[in-house]
């Protein structure tokens, strides 16, 4: 794998040594997405060009499966993403909003309750929301970060009730917001509140944190799929821009951060590529593209 610090100096002028790409696994916001949330017809042109030459391609992603819509008509033959970093995969083969999960990694009832518990006492003033499969639920002093409503809404300890209204549904992940912390910085006192008893990781620019099961991450799940594909990690290409997108940049044999990534993704990726809203990742297909073809 390339060190990070091994890079042309035109960042997408050249792709790193490899074998033959099999999969490619993209994350959406502020990777394949442009910052209006399109995919422009060079990204779509990219992608149906790598599933045409034989290259499977993954959305890997933090949203949850009914925020795909975005990319449901381009995924073209397997029709299959990977939504709340890790928590399912689902089929997105009915297009327009519709989808089934084929694969549910659900957080444990206890853990999340205990991951509410340790957190208000680390970090006062946090507040909880709670993503299942049927949708999200969240407490009163959640903000609307994305002006969608809640299911219901009630305190969290309530929201995860052994006899709540929806408490036949999976659990997906929990979300804390905190409207002081800066964003790393609540993400450090999260995980030092519960050290490890699950997954916690941040997508947002806010101070918005996504928990999940134990070991239940984008790469692990990722790993999943390519293991029931005979995929090798060698045979992956992985992109992505913040701090939820690092453990699958390093479990891939080649991967890239984006050129508006942050800092730590940076580090953790063995490329890098132009900004999501320069195309970044249709300027690395493409060249793997023309590479693969004159091998």
């Amino acid at each position: 794998m390339t060190s990070a610090t091994e890079r042309p100096e035109s960042p997408a002028a050249s792709v790193p040594h490899r074998p033959k790409a099999r999969l490619i696994a993209t994350d959406l916001d502020g990777t394949l997405l442009r910052d209006d949330k399109s995919v422009s017809d060079r990204t779509v042109a990219a992608l149906a060009a790598a599933e045409r030459a034989g290259i499977e391609v993954f959305f890997v992603t933090g949203r949850p499966a009914r925020w795909m819509d975005v990319v449901s008509s381009h995924v073209h033959g397997h029709g299959l993403a990977i939504c709340g970093n890790g928590a399912a995969v689902v089929d997105l083969h009915d297009g327009s909003g519709g989808h089934r999960f084929v694969k549910v990694r659900e957080l444990r009832r206890e853990d999340a309750l205990d991951v509410v518990r340790l957190l208000r006492a680390a970090a006062p003033g946090t507040s909880f929301a709670v993503e299942r499969t049927g949708g999200l639920h969240h407490e009163p002093t959640y903000p609307p970060l994305h002006l969608e409503p809640g299911e219901s809404v009630a305190p969290a300890e309530k929201l995860l009730a052994e006899d709540s209204e929806n408490a036949t549904q999976p659990i997906l992940k929990v979300l804390a917001f905190h409207p002081e912390l800066a964003p790393d910085e609540f993400l450090v006192v999260a995980r030092e509140a519960v050290r490890g008893q699950v997954e916690i990781t941040r997508s947002s620019p806010s101070a918005l944190l996504e928990i999940s099961g134990p070991g239940v991450s984008k790469a692990s799940t990722l790993e999943l799929c390519c293991a029931e594909r005979g995929i090798t990690p060698a045979e992956v290409v992985a992109f992505g821009d913040m701090p939820n997108d690092i453990e699958m940049l390093g479990w891939a044999g080649t991967s890239y951060a984006m050129g508006n990534a942050h800092p730590d993704v940076l580090a953790a990726a063995s490329g890098r590529t132009v900004a999501n809203n320069e195309d970044g990742v249709a300027v690395v297909i493409e060249r793997i593209l023309s590479e693969q073809q004159d091998q």
